[in-house]
């Protein structure tokens, strides 16, 4: 009787063990770009991201669907940052040159989160001057709020009674695909060619 209690046990493991090992294989298999994530985002990655309206360097008001219309990365910054924007946009411009070389396209897009210095124009010959392919955005501050407020971005303006004023800002990049939405932020410290190897992930995966 012992004996039967015991393979009684054995078996009862062996059957938990199953159903942990399909319920997290389950769970995992959910998930088509889990191979892909470098990052763990509270909430899941539906948290990020959504529609917004912004106004392109054209003055043209736009949504998010006229601009991810293929995967893009979004980056909020200004064009009155002194260090931090300026490196961040160089190091997103070459990660989509390694990517386009690999027969891959991606569209970078800059959202600026300084509304009252940055007019449609200004964005526009940021962008120019930046990569041939880079969209520049901005919009009013309601506007540039809203899209801030979808990503999870953080800004605030310094003083703005001195005209060289600073603005504090998050400075994350959005990876954005049209058919999935948000599915992954890089932060600053990455490098074109591992950016490059992990956006291409995503994109075999989609």
């Amino acid at each position: 009787m012992p004996r039967l209690y015991a393979v009684l046990a054995a078996v009862f493991v062996l059957l938990l063990l199953a159903v942990t090992w399909l319920m997290t294989r389950g769970g995992s298999s959910d998930d088509q770009f889990a191979q892909c994530r470098a990052s763990q985002i509270a909430g899941g990655a539906g948290a990020i991201g959504g529609p917004f309206e912004l106004v392109n360097a054209k003055g043209e008001t736009v949504t998010d669907t006229d601009v991810i219309t293929e995967p893009t990365l979004l980056y909020f910054g200004y064009t009155f940052c002194p260090d931090v924007c300026p490196f961040d946009m160089a190091r997103n411009a070459d990660a989509v040159d390694v990517l386009e070389s690999r027969g891959q396209m991606v569209t970078p897009v800059f959202i600026s989160i300084d509304p009252g210095r940055d007019t449609p124009e200004v964005v526009g010959d940021y962008a120019e001057n930046l990569h041939e392919r880079l969209i520049g955005l901005t919009g009013s501050p309601e506007q540039v709020k809203a899209a801030s407020k979808a990503y999870k971005t953080y800004y605030k303006a310094q003083d703005a009674s001195d005209e060289f004023y600073l603005v504090d800002h998050s400075t994350f990049t959005y990876l954005v695909l049209p058919e999935h939405g948000f599915v992954e932020f890089f932060r600053r410290e990455i490098e074109p060619e591992q950016m490059a190897d992990q956006i291409g992930c995503f994109l075999d995966a989609a």
